[in-house]
């Protein structure tokens, strides 16, 4: 039996509602049949690429034979976007970062249930292979019990676009970047959070961060630094992992990296004095040959259903969200907290205690 083709409209018809529009062509359940954005030119390339432009939002809405809406707009109308389409009885998925405070989220998630309908939020980073890889050494234990990640991303193009520099829009990179580096570790990371420590930069002088560093300690002991950069003209590695028998690196998303473990079992010569700086040091010599095995990156495990067949998975009752609403909401408040440590220059503890007694 065939499934139902799903009529989709995207709200948002700038870089990343194009970008879905690309993306959704090859999805078989789900037909792109029009666009609305609040700029005319954004509807005149909605037009010319094959789509029709809706006048307002009112006539999305109003549309029976739209069963989707797919928000692409700047983060701060996220929310109203969502409940006025959940209210017309439409599904709805949203771009990251899904709204800029949890209690909003919480409010989006209270209507969807009200009406029936799903809301899904694009997080879709935990697609990408080098978290996939990075999942799978820790899942398989390749190089022992993982207790340390550090994920990074980085460039020197400063804040991108317009409104990501503007606080009442929701810019800046933790929420940008941050939201999907914090959604791989918590998706892979199943424990709960004891402490959280983090600082933010604004060394270009905008009034949003231009980056950020956080620590995070989990009650299970694996703690990680996640960093996002605009000012790096030199990368560090996109993943750098410690085990309790090896090292894991990724250097970038062409996931150039490899896997260095520690040897058992065989006759081990002892490190030898190597000169460093004005002293000598065994410590930090080299392991010997015969004590360490170089590898490659694994294969990840690729039989996780894509974000939008997921999608129309759950509408038709066949399967649960990959991308779980209260999952989302979880890094939004780790989001927030990370804001307060930076704010008072302190480390949060108890997390997800603090979460619990919020609720």
């Amino acid at each position: 039996m065939t499934s139902k083709i799903y009529q989709l409209v995207i709200v948002g018809y700038g870089g990343m509602g194009s970008y879905h529009a690309k993306l959704l062509k090859d999805v078989q359940n789900i037909n792109v049949i029009g666009t609305f954005d609040i700029q005319e030119e954004k509807r005149v390339a909605s037009l010319a690429d094959g789509y029709k432009a809706y006048d307002s939002l009112a006539d999305v809405l109003s549309d029976a034979t739209v069963d989707f809406v797919l928000i692409a707009t700047p983060n701060d109308v996220h929310k109203d976007i969502a409940i006025a389409a959940l209210q017309a009885k439409k599904h709805v998925i949203c771009e990251k970062p899904v709204t800029i405070k949890s209690n909003d989220l919480k409010e989006i998630m209270y209507v969807a249930d009200a009406n029936n309908r799903q809301f899904i939020v694009h997080q879709n980073r935990r697609w990408d292979e080098d978290f996939l890889t990075v999942k799978k050494i820790y899942d398989d234990n390749i190089i022992g019990n993982a207790f340390h990640f550090e994920s990074r991303v980085q460039g020197a193009n400063g804040i991108p676009g317009d409104w990501r520099h503007l606080k009442a829009q929701g810019g800046g990179m933790l929420l940008d970047w941050g939201v999907h580096l914090l959604d791989q570790l918590l998706f892979m990371v199943d424990s709960k959070i004891s402490s959280v420590y983090s600082n933010l930069s604004f060394v270009l002088g905008d009034e949003v961060d231009d980056g950020f560093q956080s620590i995070i300690t989990f009650e299970n002991g694996i703690t990680a630094l996640i960093e996002v950069g605009t000012t790096n003209f030199i990368q560090l590695p996109r993943w750098y992992v410690k085990g309790t028998t090896g090292t894991a690196i990724i250097n970038d998303w062409n996931l150039n990296g490899k896997i260095i473990t520690q040897n058992f079992g065989v006759e081990i010569e002892a490190p030898k004095p190597i000169q460093a700086g004005k002293g000598l040091t065994k410590t930090m010599a080299p392991p010997s040959e015969t004590a360490i095995s170089i590898s490659p990156l694994p294969s990840f495990d690729a039989t996780m259903e894509s974000f939008y067949s997921n999608v129309v998975s759950v509408v038709e009752g066949k399967a649960v969200p990959i991308v779980k609403n209260e999952e989302v909401l979880r890094v939004l408040r780790l989001i927030e907290t990370i804001f307060v440590s930076a704010e008072r220059n302190e480390v949060i503890k108890n997390f997800d205690s603090l979460i619990a007694i919020a609720e």
